[in-house]
């Protein structure tokens, strides 16, 4: 008789993984002080919100870049030890950016928040609480990778309160204060050596055998994912980073529109729940081009809606279709390839999605300064929203094809 397989899934899986969503709550919430912010600290640059949108996207590009070191570094320190590392540089970066735009602001950012800091957090996380799972690794990834949603859905109301009453410089003083007293201990407690034993790849005569994945060479189909994954994140961070501005400059007032930001952000962190179980049913791949049809679509609503009631509509679709996309390139990262490769896998596909979206938020804004309006911008958004469809589309034909002849 065969032995039943053992999961290694345990109740300790779960309380792991919802305190590795309160550290990412924690950490991406440094973010969104600039998104509210926006108007606020281009008032003091000539009103260029190119140059705080440019602050957040290189938060996000540095994010990606640093997480591929940081995913090798915390395979041979411990997940825990580059966590504490990047909440402290997440918290120094803050108080670096409140000495003033414009390189300020950037370096604070890009170098500290991005760079090493979320990189030290956001990759080994992913990576981490992929090896506490094998059963409903989907929904874990998508339990964790909610954090930065429900950042957007819990912070935006407090900074725009506390943005309006003592400044932008204070939000980021406090916050920074408050990222460390919540994170670090969290680290310590809670992230120890993962359950999931990974093997190294299989060799012969001393060479790595590289395998083919949905009948291409596995880098080929790696990269198809990485630059879909490009196209798909450009247009899901532009409502994201420029919601509060655009309704403010339809007469929405601040309040109001954080509050849409905050109600677009909550419905996605909900959502992505809901996105979590579907995928260990269907798929990361299919789940990315049933998200990705739905962003488009949503994308283009905000093209043909000026009213509040219409605007909160369209929000909260948007956060219902985008919000699974993201976890679900975890997910199909995981099941196409080796776990012995996901400590680079993962983190370079976290790079190329926040590329993307550091070139959405940064792109908006800039295309606003040179048209006076964001229509161009999203226009550009559901162009690219489009080609990541087609993209993904392809891939998973290839999936289905295959699978059809097991």
């Amino acid at each position: 008789m065969q032995s039943p397989i053992v999961s290694i899934e345990t109740k300790r899986s779960w309380t792991v993984a919802t305190a590795a969503l309160v550290t990412l709550l924690m950490a991406f919430g440094s973010a969104w002080i600039t998104a509210v912010g926006l108007k606020d600290i281009a008032a003091e640059v000539g009103g260029m919100r190119s140059i705080p949108a440019l602050a957040s996207s290189l938060a996000w590009l540095g994010s990606g870049i640093g997480g591929i070191v940081m995913g090798r570094v915390a395979d041979k320190i411990g997940t825990r030890w580059t966590v504490i590392f990047g909440a402290l540089m997440v918290a120094l970066g803050l108080a670096i950016s409140t000495l003033g735009p414009h390189w300020a602001l950037w370096i604070g950012h890009g170098l500290f928040i991005g760079l090493i800091g979320l990189s030290g957090i956001n990759a080994p996380l992913y990576i981490y609480i992929s090896r506490w799972f094998d059963k409903r690794r989907g929904s874990a990834l998508a339990l964790i990778s909610s954090g930065s949603y429900l950042a957007g859905a819990l912070w935006p109301p407090v900074f725009e309160r506390v943005i309006g009453t003592y400044g932008w410089r204070s939000a980021m003083l406090w916050y920074a204060a408050a990222e460390i007293i919540v994170v670090v201990p969290l680290a310590l407690i809670y992230f120890s050596h993962p359950p999931e034993v990974v093997h190294p790849p299989v060799a012969t005569n001393g060479k790595v055998i590289r395998a083919r994945v949905l009948g291409l060479p596995s880098n080929v189909v790696f990269a198809m994912m990485c630059f879909a994954a490009i196209l798909c994140c450009i247009p899901m961070s532009m409502p994201q980073g420029h919601l509060v501005a655009f309704c403010n400059d339809l007469g929405i007032s601040r309040t109001i529109s954080a509050l849409m930001l905050s109600m677009l952000l909550g419905t996605a962190f909900l959502s992505r729940q809901a996105w979590g179980v579907i995928s260990d049913r269907i798929g990361g791949l299919t789940t990315v081009l049933i998200g990705s049809g739905w962003q488009a679509l949503a994308m283009a609503a905000f093209l043909f809606t000026q009213s509040e009631m219409g605007l909160f509509t369209v929000s909260a679709a948007f956060g219902l279709g985008f919000s699974g996309i993201i976890p679900a390139y975890v997910l199909a990262a995981r099941e196409l390839f080796p776990a012995s490769e996901a400590s680079w896998r993962i983190p370079t596909m976290l790079l190329f999605t926040g590329g993307g979206m550091a070139l959405g938020g940064w792109l908006a804004g800039l295309l606003y300064d040179h048209f006076g309006y964001y229509a161009p911008a999203f226009s550009v958004g559901v162009g690219t929203n489009i080609l990541n469809f087609i993209l993904i589309g392809s891939l998973v034909w290839r999936w289905r094809k295959r699978a059809a002849y097991v």
